[in-house]
């Protein structure tokens, strides 16, 4: 048994965060729940996302409260000159551990890396921006930007077709808390600071180089649109007797002889390849013959209710999955409950208790549990009085004049 983690492999690293929405957001969190001390900056009133939709029936941001678990809050009004000079004498406040600065919001004015870094030479500052010449950018504008919405739908549908997920946003953001932490390892190496620049659409260009879209594109192929389908292998959704919608994978080798086995259809795919000349155990020549595979398999599950296919499948390791609802999900699913040790159920100010991950990373000594987001300013006389040695009298003045929050 794992002993618990009663500190975070993180512990002592201090990160100031000045940042709204997703990416920049994400990878605070992401350190924070690993154990490092950060230090998000608002105006008194909330950022641009304090109320980012899902909210509660109250208003209160259910998306504001997912992005900022594990942090402490400290409310500046930055539109002020104090204000400003307060947060900049935060973002370079001394310490080994310290002077580490996360942030979307542009790289000039009183964000400028060199007014910054002549306060604190060593200063790391990662500046996450829309493209790599600082345009804006967000993950609906730079989706379209790489055809991406071209390639998702039904074969026949003609129009663009956006989806839910910001996955650049995501990427951009664990890419975000790497990069720190490797700036803050060149740090400890050679003493030397760092302006890291961070491009939104340079993540996807890069994720898409990867994947081998720009190769293919380069090659003259315009890639159409396949539905459901699994490109380059067997891969599509089925319904079930009882009117339930499966989805079946057989991308690898052991994948798909598991899935011949699980529907008996082995010499059928055999003949398929007799006379198709295809070699099925090849998942491209398994994608080009994706018809009449489905056409077996939609015979097969159509026959069968839910449950026998499910007993089938896992008895013979078929990789599958149900279709289901994100309340479905979080109503009946085992993996999104406390019977997963990512997941606890924290008390969050404003929305009561919420079912909360901690960072997906399981380390050897266990994971840090998930702390809820903070309330707006919670910790601003806290944070003032620990990293500038503030009294509470220069405290109780800012405040008074409006240039900190309660």
């Amino acid at each position: 048994m794992k002993p618990a983690m009663t500190q975070g492999i993180l512990q002592g690293l201090r990160i100031v965060e000045i940042s709204a929405f997703v990416a920049a957001p994400l990878g605070a969190m992401t350190l924070a729940q690993m154990g490092a001390d950060v230090v998000r900056i608002d105006p008194p009133t909330g950022g641009l996302d304090y109320r980012r939709w899902p909210v509660t029936d109250d208003g209160v941001s259910l998306f504001w409260a997912g992005l900022n678990k594990s942090k402490r809050s400290v409310a500046i009004d930055i539109a002020t000159p104090q204000g400003r000079e307060l947060a900049q004498a935060l973002i370079t406040a001394p310490g080994d551990d310290a002077g580490i600065l996360l942030t979307n919001f542009p790289a000039r004015g009183w964000l400028d890396h060199g007014a910054l870094r002549a306060r604190r030479g060593d200063l790391i500052q990662l500046t996450i921006q829309g493209d790599h010449l600082g345009g804006s950018a967000v993950d609906y504008t730079v989706n379209p930007r790489m055809g991406v919405p071209y390639l998702t739908g039904p074969p026949t549908h003609e129009g663009p077709v956006n989806h839910v997920l910001p996955a650049w946003d995501l990427i951009t953001g664990q890419m975000a808390a790497t990069g720190i932490l490797a700036a803050e390892r060149h740090r400890r190496r050679t003493g030397e600071g760092q302006h890291i620049k961070l491009a939104l659409q340079d993540v996807a260009l890069a994720s898409l180089g990867h994947l081998g879209f720009i190769a293919e594109a380069q090659r003259g192929i315009e890639r159409p649109r396949y539905g459901n389908d699994l490109f380059g292998a067997f891969g599509r959704d089925f319904v079930t007797r009882d009117g339930e919608r499966i989805m079946v994978i057989g991308l690898t080798l052991k994948q798909w002889r598991s899935l011949c086995v699980a529907t008996g259809m082995t010499e059928h795919v055999e003949q398929i390849g007799r006379q198709r000349g295809f070699d099925l155990d090849r998942e491209g020549d398994r994608f080009r013959a994706r018809e009449d595979i489905a056409a077996f398999v939609a015979a097969w599950a159509g026959a069968r209710a839910l449950a026998e296919i499910a007993a089938i499948f896992d008895s013979h390791a078929v990789c599958w999955s149900r279709y289901q609802s994100v309340k479905e999900l979080v109503d009946s699913d085992a993996a999104c409950s406390e019977a997963n040790p990512m997941f606890r159920t924290v008390q969050q100010p404003g929305v009561g208790p919420v079912l909360s991950a901690s960072v997906p990373l399981d380390f050897g000594t266990g994971r840090l549990p998930p702390e809820p987001a903070p309330r707006l300013g919670e910790h601003t006389a806290q944070v003032l009085s620990q990293a500038l040695g503030m009294s509470e009298a220069e405290i109780e003045q800012l405040r008074s004049h409006g240039i900190i929050g309660a």
